[in-house]
């Protein structure tokens, strides 16, 4: 599941990559939402709208605020700056997540995990070079984008409490397309015929992603995962590299390296941890001889 939504997404962004010679991010955000939503139909037949019930419709509204800006940004970003590039400052987004962890959930963080966040931030700066001559402000986008995401993470952490994975992909798709269409209207231009497929293409491979991804950490722990996941950038790279003729630059690869590693110990980390809170709770509950 998770090596089927690392290739959902690194496709994904490649066509982001084309359909944006043409049509502005912004319109692609709102299209990849609105046949995304259609693309999530299925998932209402085993229950039909009892799907859709929960009790936390205006935390919804709030998360899918903040993914649709995630969401806009990131497209952007793909679209301004080389794939690789883009798609290895996505990966600081764990680093975030450490953080919105100790000030939303009031998480305890030990040095190990800090260390491990200040080295990926190091990373984060040997990919984006401020100050140098390869300096994008492309690249703060994508960061922001990263951190936005962060926020979204923890966000299901909550309503993974209470809603099923089909709900939480369902009312998040859905309501993904009223909130990116003022955005859209703003620089809206009818794409051309021939683009049309690839539009369709890229709203069903965002659904599909998100579903296999919200689906593999029902699975399996996120630190079994993670290293799939990183296979989209090694997708991505070499795509690029086919279609577009781009090579990732060699401040590219190292902070990539850097922040993936530093990701990578945050997830084992927080996975380590998660089963001494299991064994801990499970001791508790055993009866008193």
């Amino acid at each position: 599941m998770m090596v089927a939504s690392t290739l959902c997404f690194g496709t994904m962004a490649v066509l982001i990559r084309i359909a944006s010679a043409r049509v502005h991010p912004f319109e692609i955000a709102f299209l990849r939402s609105l046949f995304g939503a259609f693309a999530a139909m299925p998932l209402l037949w085993p229950l039909g709208l009892r799907t859709l019930r929960t009790d936390r419709l205006g935390f919804y509204v709030v998360r899918c605020a903040i993914g649709a800006v995630s969401m806009l940004a990131g497209f952007w970003a793909i679209a301004h700056l080389p794939l690789a590039q883009a798609i290895a400052l996505s990966y600081s987004s764990p680093l975030f997540v450490t953080i919105g962890a100790v000030l939303f959930l009031g998480e305890a963080v030990r040095l190990r995990r800090w260390t491990a966040v200040a080295a990926g931030f190091v990373g984060v700066l040997v990919i984006v070079r401020p100050g140098g001559d390869g300096f994008s402000a492309a690249s703060l986008v994508a960061l922001f984008s990263a951190a936005m995401t962060g926020v979204v993470t923890i966000s299901i952490k909550f309503l993974s409490r209470s809603d099923p994975a089909d709900t939480i992909v369902l009312l998040t798709t859905w309501l993904w397309v009223p909130l990116s269409l003022p955005a859209a209207l703003t620089v809206w231009q009818w794409p051309p015929a021939d683009l049309w497929p690839w539009l369709v293409a890229i709203g069903v491979l965002g659904t599909a992603g998100q579903y296999s991804w919200t689906h593999a950490l029902k699975l399996a722990d996120a630190s079994t995962l993670a290293p799939f996941s990183y296979l989209q950038l090694v997708f991505v790279a070499v795509l690029a590299w086919a279609l577009f003729g781009e090579t990732p630059d060699r401040y590219t690869a190292l902070g990539a390296a850097i922040v993936i590693g530093a990701s990578l110990y945050i997830a084992r980390r927080e996975a380590v941890l998660a089963r001494q809170r299991r064994t801990r709770e499970a001791e508790k509950a055993e009866p008193q001889i």
